[in-house]
């Protein structure tokens, strides 16, 4: 279906977006660093996690006071091959670049490495620090918690967060294999694009707290917050389609994210005190990165990948189907026919976008103006 939506240039969005983190007091050179996370999502279509958290989960978050922005990142513990780091509540995003520059480093020079990240905040799409790795020809791993949003298998209370367990990895091709998902059916970051679209969520997707479905997507929000809603893990309710796994692979994000760092989970990320009032989220991030050349090597390791990546896509496909897809493949389609064009902003961005500009006085005028 044709996306007839205004496009702003990606040039003058990235400009737009570092200027406006600087002036909500995030040092420029982080802000470059922010708004590159930012427009990696839209460059890949990842739309719940683009410029339409930009402001919602960002700059209203520096103004309520439960994200700082000058980020203050503290080395807690390092060896040769591991780093464990606390974000004082800071940009999630600037510590955990931070973070892989130290870990591919580490990786290059002893094989692999691994990191933990405390007291942080939301670092944009997972799949951005994982390609760091697979860039320079490594394997990169990353997860994060979350506010509580995913029942456990039997139960109705929103527990974990939607906690994505992402693997990047590099392939002979011109882009990698790169899956990048939650471990629940949706993430809340959809519901919220479904929500500002005004779009309903697809049945089965969220439960209430009386276990039936919710579809509305600005009450499942509300009831995601009052505890009174929660998404369904990856496999759905109950054991019959194995939502049983995604559960267990929150749970291993969620342990390895808090434990690895000696950080906060579940319960305690909400971002909200007991008494009703905003507080930091305190969100926990872990990495890993590998380089294959210290198993059978890189281009090994990237033929070898390249070749299941081509056999799975030549396999034979259903009827009525013309085409089967790897990780990371739409995504790279979808930036080949973006690229060009520009970022696509619907009517709800569009108005956080002149907010913010008209808030700070910036001087940017957008085509979507008329």
């Amino acid at each position: 279906m044709a996306d007839n939506r205004p496009v702003v240039a990606w040039d003058l969005m990235n400009s737009f977006l570092i200027d406006a983190f600087v002036g909500y007091g995030v040092p420029r050179e982080d802000a470059v660093i922010c708004a590159d996370v930012l427009l990696e999502s839209d460059r890949r279509g990842i739309e719940s996690h683009g410029c339409n958290r930009f402001k919602p989960i960002y700059i209203d978050r520096i103004v309520k006071g439960t994200l700082l922005p000058k980020t203050e990142v503290e080395i807690v513990k390092e060896t040769p091959t591991t780093v464990v780091m606390d974000a004082h509540d800071g940009m999630g995003m600037v510590a955990s670049y931070k973070m892989m520059q130290m870990l591919i480093e580490k990786a290059k020079a002893n094989g692999m490495a691994g990191g933990a990240i405390r007291n942080s905040t939301h670092y944009g799409i997972a799949g951005y620090w994982a390609t760091m790795a697979s860039k320079e020809g490594l394997i990169g791993l990353t997860g994060t918690n979350a506010r509580p949003s995913i029942a456990p298998t039997f139960g109705v209370e929103n527990m974990m967060g939607t906690n994505p367990l992402t693997f990047a990895l590099p392939t002979d091709e011109e882009f990698p294999f790169c899956i990048d998902c939650a471990t629940s059916i949706v993430q809340r970051g959809k519901i919220e694009y479904y929500a500002r679209e005004g779009k309903e969520t697809p049945a089965g997707m969220v439960v209430s707290e009386n276990g039936m479905p919710m579809t509305d997507s600005q009450e499942i929000l509300k009831a995601l917050v009052a505890g009174t809603a929660a998404l369904a893990p990856l496999g759905g309710i109950g054991e019959e389609m194995a939502g049983y796994k995604g559960y267990g692979y929150a749970a291993v994000v969620e342990i390895l994210s808090a434990a690895l760092a000696g950080g906060q989970f579940m319960k305690a990320l909400t971002g909200v005190s007991e008494d009703g009032e905003p507080q930091m989220y305190h969100l926990g991030h872990f990495f890993f990165v590998v380089d294959p050349d210290a198993f059978a090597g890189r281009e090994t390791f990237r033929k070898t990948a390249g070749d299941i990546c081509r056999a799975l896509r030549k396999s034979r496909k259903a009827p009525g189907q013309s085409r089967i897809y790897t990780a990371g493949e739409k995504e790279y389609l979808t930036w080949l026919e973006r690229k060009d064009r520009g970022v696509p902003v619907g009517e709800a961005v569009q108005r956080e976008i002149l907010q913010v500009r008209d808030a700070l006085g910036l001087p940017y005028r957008f085509e979507f103006e008329g």
